[in-house]
Protein backbone atom coordinates (compact mmCIF):
# COMPACT_ATOMS: atom_id res chain seq x y z
CA UNK A 1 0.00 0.00 0.00
CA UNK A 2 0.98 3.80 -0.89
CA UNK A 3 1.38 5.66 2.11
CA UNK A 4 1.46 9.56 1.80
CA UNK A 5 3.16 11.63 3.85
CA UNK A 6 3.67 15.49 4.20
CA UNK A 7 7.11 16.75 3.02
CA UNK A 8 9.68 16.55 5.58
CA UNK A 9 9.54 19.34 8.45
CA UNK A 10 6.16 20.50 7.04
CA UNK A 11 3.88 18.20 9.52
CA UNK A 12 2.97 20.16 12.44
CA UNK A 13 3.41 17.74 15.84
CA UNK A 14 2.55 18.24 19.14
CA UNK A 15 4.06 20.96 21.58
CA UNK A 16 4.33 22.19 24.83
CA UNK A 17 1.35 22.34 27.27
CA UNK A 18 1.26 25.13 29.93
CA UNK A 19 -1.49 23.96 32.33
CA UNK A 20 -3.15 26.33 35.05
CA UNK A 21 -1.94 25.79 38.78
CA UNK A 22 -5.49 24.11 39.49
CA UNK A 23 -6.77 26.43 41.49
CA UNK A 24 -8.65 28.54 38.72
CA UNK A 25 -12.06 27.95 38.33
CA UNK A 26 -13.01 28.96 34.57
CA UNK A 27 -10.44 28.28 32.51
CA UNK A 28 -10.11 28.30 28.78
CA UNK A 29 -7.69 25.99 26.62
CA UNK A 30 -6.15 27.81 23.42
CA UNK A 31 -4.17 25.54 20.88
CA UNK A 32 -1.71 27.64 18.96
CA UNK A 33 0.11 27.11 16.24
CA UNK A 34 4.44 27.82 16.02
CA UNK A 35 7.02 27.95 13.97
CA UNK A 36 10.29 29.46 14.59
CA UNK A 37 12.40 29.96 11.41
CA UNK A 38 15.75 30.16 13.24
CA UNK A 39 15.05 26.84 14.55
CA UNK A 40 15.44 23.51 12.59
CA UNK A 41 12.02 22.11 13.54
CA UNK A 42 8.74 20.76 12.30
CA UNK A 43 5.92 23.47 13.35
CA UNK A 44 4.14 22.46 16.40
CA UNK A 45 0.59 22.99 18.26
CA UNK A 46 1.57 24.66 21.54
CA UNK A 47 -1.67 24.43 24.50
CA UNK A 48 -1.88 26.99 27.01
CA UNK A 49 -4.67 26.92 29.83
CA UNK A 50 -5.83 30.35 30.51
CA UNK A 51 -7.65 32.22 33.81
CA UNK A 52 -10.91 33.58 31.96
CA UNK A 53 -11.63 35.50 35.18
CA UNK A 54 -8.39 37.18 34.77
CA UNK A 55 -8.33 37.66 30.94
CA UNK A 56 -10.69 39.65 28.41
CA UNK A 57 -13.67 38.74 26.08
CA UNK A 58 -11.66 38.88 22.73
CA UNK A 59 -9.13 36.46 21.55
CA UNK A 60 -6.71 39.13 21.03
CA UNK A 61 -6.61 39.93 25.07
CA UNK A 62 -5.80 36.15 25.38
CA UNK A 63 -3.11 36.04 22.88
CA UNK A 64 -1.84 38.82 25.23
CA UNK A 65 -1.90 37.38 28.24
CA UNK A 66 -0.26 34.45 27.11
CA UNK A 67 2.49 36.57 25.64
CA UNK A 68 2.86 38.76 28.73
CA UNK A 69 2.14 36.02 31.41
CA UNK A 70 3.13 32.66 30.17
CA UNK A 71 4.98 32.57 26.78
CA UNK A 72 6.95 35.41 26.07
CA UNK A 73 8.42 33.63 22.43
CA UNK A 74 4.68 33.49 21.14
CA UNK A 75 4.80 36.13 17.84
CA UNK A 76 1.53 37.94 16.26
CA UNK A 77 0.56 41.34 14.94
CA UNK A 78 -1.67 43.44 16.39
CA UNK A 79 -2.29 47.22 16.69
CA UNK A 80 -5.93 49.29 17.16
CA UNK A 81 -7.92 46.55 19.18
CA UNK A 82 -10.44 48.04 17.53
CA UNK A 83 -11.29 45.77 13.99
CA UNK A 84 -9.53 48.85 12.15
CA UNK A 85 -6.34 48.04 11.30
CA UNK A 86 -6.54 44.88 9.89
CA UNK A 87 -3.00 43.24 12.10
CA UNK A 88 -4.48 40.71 14.12
CA UNK A 89 -6.14 38.79 11.24
CA UNK A 90 -5.38 34.99 11.75
CA UNK A 91 -7.88 31.77 11.57
CA UNK A 92 -9.57 31.23 14.57
CA UNK A 93 -11.89 28.06 14.89
CA UNK A 94 -11.41 27.35 11.35
CA UNK A 95 -12.30 30.75 9.91
CA UNK A 96 -10.30 33.38 9.22
CA UNK A 97 -11.23 36.62 11.16
CA UNK A 98 -9.95 39.46 13.35
CA UNK A 99 -8.66 38.20 16.64
CA UNK A 100 -9.39 41.13 18.20
CA UNK A 101 -13.12 41.39 17.71
CA UNK A 102 -13.62 37.64 17.88
CA UNK A 103 -15.32 36.96 21.34
CA UNK A 104 -14.11 33.78 23.03
CA UNK A 105 -17.32 32.96 24.12
CA UNK A 106 -18.57 32.28 20.57
CA UNK A 107 -15.87 29.20 20.26
CA UNK A 108 -16.92 26.14 22.37
CA UNK A 109 -14.37 24.08 23.44
CA UNK A 110 -10.55 24.26 22.58
CA UNK A 111 -9.41 27.69 20.67
CA UNK A 112 -7.72 26.47 17.89
CA UNK A 113 -5.61 29.26 16.16
CA UNK A 114 -3.24 29.34 13.13
CA UNK A 115 -1.86 32.12 10.68
CA UNK A 116 -3.86 33.06 7.51
CA UNK A 117 -4.12 29.83 5.09
CA UNK A 118 -2.10 29.10 2.20
CA UNK A 119 0.40 32.06 3.11
CA UNK A 120 4.14 31.72 3.80
CA UNK A 121 4.90 32.21 7.75
CA UNK A 122 7.17 34.85 8.65
CA UNK A 123 6.91 33.53 12.41
CA UNK A 124 4.04 31.83 14.55
CA UNK A 125 0.61 33.66 13.44
CA UNK A 126 2.63 36.21 11.30
CA UNK A 127 2.27 35.76 7.44
CA UNK A 128 4.08 37.00 4.82
CA UNK A 129 2.25 39.69 3.21
CA UNK A 130 4.69 40.63 0.58
CA UNK A 131 2.84 39.40 -2.25
CA UNK A 132 -0.83 40.66 -1.09
CA UNK A 133 0.84 43.88 -0.69
CA UNK A 134 2.72 43.88 -3.68
CA UNK A 135 -0.99 42.91 -5.91
CA UNK A 136 -2.87 45.59 -3.95
CA UNK A 137 -0.07 48.28 -5.16
CA UNK A 138 0.13 47.16 -9.15
CA UNK A 139 -4.18 48.39 -9.15
CA UNK A 140 -2.95 52.14 -8.74
CA UNK A 141 -5.33 52.70 -5.01
CA UNK A 142 -5.35 56.17 -5.11
CA UNK A 143 -7.43 58.57 -7.26
CA UNK A 144 -6.06 59.77 -10.29
CA UNK A 145 -7.20 62.61 -11.95
CA UNK A 146 -6.32 64.78 -15.41
CA UNK A 147 -8.04 67.95 -14.03
CA UNK A 148 -6.12 70.37 -12.13
CA UNK A 149 -6.42 70.34 -8.39
CA UNK A 150 -8.85 72.61 -7.42
CA UNK A 151 -8.50 75.19 -3.96
CA UNK A 152 -10.23 72.80 -1.50
CA UNK A 153 -11.86 69.56 -2.74
CA UNK A 154 -13.12 67.63 -5.34
CA UNK A 155 -16.95 67.52 -5.06
CA UNK A 156 -19.11 64.80 -5.55
CA UNK A 157 -22.56 64.37 -5.42
CA UNK A 158 -24.73 62.12 -2.50
CA UNK A 159 -25.81 59.42 -5.31
CA UNK A 160 -21.53 59.00 -6.41
CA UNK A 161 -21.02 58.80 -2.99
CA UNK A 162 -23.35 56.43 -1.68
CA UNK A 163 -21.60 54.38 -4.38
CA UNK A 164 -18.44 53.76 -2.43
CA UNK A 165 -20.19 52.36 0.61
CA UNK A 166 -19.13 48.90 0.89
CA UNK A 167 -15.56 49.02 -0.83
CA UNK A 168 -13.86 52.02 1.11
CA UNK A 169 -14.62 49.73 4.53
CA UNK A 170 -11.87 47.52 4.04
CA UNK A 171 -8.97 47.83 6.13
CA UNK A 172 -6.81 45.15 3.89
CA UNK A 173 -6.79 42.46 6.51
CA UNK A 174 -6.99 39.81 3.70
CA UNK A 175 -9.15 37.36 5.22
CA UNK A 176 -10.77 37.06 2.11
CA UNK A 177 -7.90 36.74 -0.48
CA UNK A 178 -6.29 34.04 1.83
CA UNK A 179 -10.15 31.88 1.78
CA UNK A 180 -10.38 31.99 -1.23
CA UNK A 181 -9.54 28.69 -3.25
CA UNK A 182 -8.90 30.22 -6.61
CA UNK A 183 -6.06 31.97 -4.97
CA UNK A 184 -4.96 29.72 -3.05
CA UNK A 185 -4.23 27.82 -6.43
CA UNK A 186 -2.89 30.71 -8.46
CA UNK A 187 -1.28 33.38 -5.93
CA UNK A 188 1.08 35.10 -7.96
CA UNK A 189 -1.65 35.63 -11.09
CA UNK A 190 -4.54 36.04 -9.50
CA UNK A 191 -5.31 39.77 -7.62
CA UNK A 192 -7.87 38.11 -5.00
CA UNK A 193 -10.66 39.56 -3.74
CA UNK A 194 -9.53 42.36 -1.59
CA UNK A 195 -6.93 43.81 -3.91
CA UNK A 196 -9.75 43.68 -6.42
CA UNK A 197 -12.31 45.36 -4.21
CA UNK A 198 -9.89 48.40 -3.54
CA UNK A 199 -9.58 48.40 -7.24
CA UNK A 200 -13.47 48.69 -7.86
CA UNK A 201 -13.25 51.05 -4.97
CA UNK A 202 -11.46 53.47 -7.59
CA UNK A 203 -13.50 52.56 -10.63
CA UNK A 204 -16.63 53.30 -9.17
CA UNK A 205 -14.99 56.54 -7.83
CA UNK A 206 -17.00 59.80 -9.76
CA UNK A 207 -13.67 61.48 -9.33
CA UNK A 208 -10.63 59.60 -11.10
CA UNK A 209 -10.70 59.61 -14.53
CA UNK A 210 -9.06 56.62 -15.47
CA UNK A 211 -11.50 54.03 -15.79
CA UNK A 212 -10.38 52.95 -18.41
CA UNK A 213 -6.70 52.15 -17.87
CA UNK A 214 -7.88 50.23 -14.37
CA UNK A 215 -9.96 48.14 -17.04
CA UNK A 216 -6.94 47.62 -18.95
CA UNK A 217 -4.80 46.51 -16.44
CA UNK A 218 -7.14 43.76 -15.22
CA UNK A 219 -8.77 42.56 -18.85
CA UNK A 220 -6.06 39.50 -18.43
CA UNK A 221 -7.13 35.84 -17.92
CA UNK A 222 -5.66 35.13 -14.05
CA UNK A 223 -6.08 38.44 -12.62
CA UNK A 224 -10.04 38.99 -12.71
CA UNK A 225 -11.21 35.98 -14.45
CA UNK A 226 -10.13 33.36 -12.09
CA UNK A 227 -12.85 34.62 -9.78
CA UNK A 228 -15.30 31.68 -9.72
CA UNK A 229 -17.83 33.37 -7.31
CA UNK A 230 -16.90 30.45 -4.79
CA UNK A 231 -18.05 33.52 -2.20
CA UNK A 232 -16.01 32.22 0.76
CA UNK A 233 -14.67 36.12 0.82
CA UNK A 234 -18.17 37.56 1.28
CA UNK A 235 -18.58 35.16 4.41
CA UNK A 236 -15.06 35.75 6.04
CA UNK A 237 -14.79 39.52 5.88
CA UNK A 238 -14.83 40.80 9.16
CA UNK A 239 -16.25 43.95 7.92
CA UNK A 240 -19.45 42.53 6.52
CA UNK A 241 -18.11 43.27 3.10
CA UNK A 242 -19.38 41.73 -0.31
CA UNK A 243 -15.53 41.70 -2.17
CA UNK A 244 -17.42 39.54 -4.53
CA UNK A 245 -20.20 41.42 -5.62
CA UNK A 246 -17.29 44.37 -6.02
CA UNK A 247 -15.42 41.47 -8.35
CA UNK A 248 -19.04 40.88 -10.39
CA UNK A 249 -19.73 44.84 -11.06
CA UNK A 250 -15.90 44.87 -12.42
CA UNK A 251 -16.85 41.90 -15.02
CA UNK A 252 -19.92 44.02 -14.88
CA UNK A 253 -17.97 47.22 -16.30
CA UNK A 254 -15.39 44.74 -19.28
CA UNK A 255 -18.77 43.93 -20.71
CA UNK A 256 -20.20 47.20 -21.11
CA UNK A 257 -17.51 48.92 -22.57
CA UNK A 258 -17.26 46.21 -25.42
CA UNK A 259 -20.84 46.98 -26.12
Amino acid sequence: MVELRLPAKSRILEGKHYPMTGQEKNVKRFQIYRWNPDVDENPRYDVYDVDMDQCGPMVLDALIKIKNDTDTTLAFRRSCREGICGSCAMNIDGTNTLACTKPIEEVSGVVKINPLPHMSVVKDLIPDLTLAYAQYTSVKPWLQSDTPAPARERLQSEEDRAKLDGLWECILCFCCTTSCPSYWWNPEKYLGPATLLQSYRWIADSRDDHTGERLDNLEDPFKLYRCHTIMNCTKTCPKGLNPAKAIGEIKQKMVERQS
